[in-house]
């Protein structure tokens, strides 16, 4: 295997430091933090060239909130714009091409070009092959980010990575809290990179063509369900020695009974539906819609539609969009052009 030296230097390059800048300021212009360096970038990249070369950088104190995602809570940590998300983003500007490829093609977390709707259409092509997908494995691991230890978390980055001036730097994000902190850029290619050696394994060694995770979800199809069986066995063996545990609701069934729910989608052999959680908020932002009709301009309402539209591109949802936005979301529009005497700039989307 390959590995890679004379990098550390490219990380602390001054055009390095100014597209990282570029990358991480964006959507986040009205932050206080990035227009301050806005307002004097030579000053602040200065600074960074100067932690950086002289290697002087320590990862500062993260703001941590709870923050419940889907009925769960989680633990976010926030750090500062200067330095520190700055940073991050010049030192994956200069590994991510190296990462990418240990990673396999079915891996789909926070990932250039391997969006949830790649995932989608890889799903979906699998399924085509219907005596090699009958069954599903289906799991996740406990507590995925703070589980995640230190000590082989670097020994897998090392594998790749030898130069010793990039190591110390990402030692010290590394170390600045237990597991991998939720909320860092870097965080979700250090997930991605923990269980890359798994998916390798499983694909390479056990023979699993259709394998597909997203962080740490992870389903497995094959046309044996004992195999799947004695399977799950060997990935708890694996992720012992990686300081992980499986999480115990863990499910193998049948694809032509139940679907698969994976990537907020239900996948079928004929069709794919959304994920009932995402039909219900859809449901009930159409009905705040509905009851504050008056209070909105075109920009509010299509503000709320348009994200779920994408969603719904990829499923079958023929019915769901013509209710709710071929009919509801066309005659509330259709009253808010009369109540303001305005043509209907949303006409488009409801032909």
């Amino acid at each position: 295997m390959k590995r890679y030296g004379y990098l550390y230097e490219k990380i602390y390059n001054m055009e390095n430091i100014e597209l990282a800048h570029k990358n991480a300021r964006k959507g986040k212009s009205h932050y206080k933090e990035v227009q301050m360096v806005d307002a004097n970038p030579q000053y602040y990249f200065q600074q960074i060239y100067g932690m950086l070369k002289n290697k002087i950088f320590r990862n500062s104190e993260y703001d941590i909130f709870i923050k419940k995602d889907r009925g769960k809570e989680r633990q976010i940590y926030k750090l500062p714009y200067f330095p520190d998300r700055i940073i991050h983003h010049c030192i994956m500007q200069i590994l991510e091409p190296i990462w990418m490829k240990i990673l396999i093609n079915d891996t789909y977390s926070s990932l250039k070009g391997r969006g949830i709707h790649k995932g989608v259409r890889r799903i979906k092509n699998a399924l085509k092959d219907k005596d090699n997908t009958k069954f599903c494995l289906k799991l996740d691991i406990k507590k995925f980010y703070p589980s995640i230890n230190h000590n082989v978390l670097k020994q897998i980055i090392r594998k790749k990575i030898k130069d010793k001036n990039i190591l110390w730097l990402l030692d010290e994000i590394i170390d600045s809290t237990d597991g991998v902190p939720i909320g860092n850029y870097l965080s979700q290619y250090f997930g991605n990179l923990y269980l890359s050696g798994l998916d390798h394994y499983l694909k390479e060694q056990k023979g699993c063509k259709y394998l597909f995770r997203y962080c740490d979800d992870i389903i497995i199809l094959y046309s044996c369900k004992n195999f799947l069986h004695k399977l799950k066995n060997t990935i708890i063996k694996y992720l012992i020695e990686l300081k992980l545990q499986l999480k115990e609701n863990w499910q193998i069934f049948p694809v032509s009974i139940r679907g698969i729910d994976f990537l907020g989608y239900r996948f079928f052999y004929k069709y794919i539906l959304l994920r009932k959680s995402i039909v219900k908020r859809f449901k009930r932002r159409i009905n705040i819609i509905k009851k504050n009709w008056k209070y909105l301009n075109f920009t509010n309402i299509l503000s709320s539609i348009m994200s779920y539209l994408g969603w719904f591109k990829f499923a079958n949802c023929f019915n769901l969009t013509k209710k709710y936005i071929n009919i509801t979301i066309y005659r509330i529009v259709k009253k808010v052009s009369e109540e303001n005497n305005i043509k209907n700039p949303l006409r488009r989307l409801f032909v």
